[in-house]
């Protein structure tokens, strides 16, 4: 999940080598949090329009997590 992340962020920015994905230990109920880090410059990028390009980040990380029967939150820091 990690690299699909950083593959389509690495996609997104000017800055290819500020990106950075780290996830969280599993809560509880098995959900695990994705944080993708990006140079201050390219928040703009990775965020969208309106957000469009971080929902559809997060759909992606969806959609691959329920083919590995996971949960998963992706956050943009």
């Amino acid at each position: 999940m990690e690299e699909l992340l950083v593959t389509i962020a690495k996609g997104l920015v000017e800055d290819p080598s500020a990106v950075n994905v780290t996830a969280d230990e599993p809560s509880e109920d098995g959900t695990v949090v994705y944080h993708i880090h990006v140079a201050e410059d390219d928040m703009g990028r990775i965020i969208g329009k309106q957000g469009r390009i971080a929902k559809a980040i997060r759909t992606v990380a969806r959609a691959a997590a329920i083919r590995a029967n996971t949960k998963v939150v992706v956050e943009i820091d």
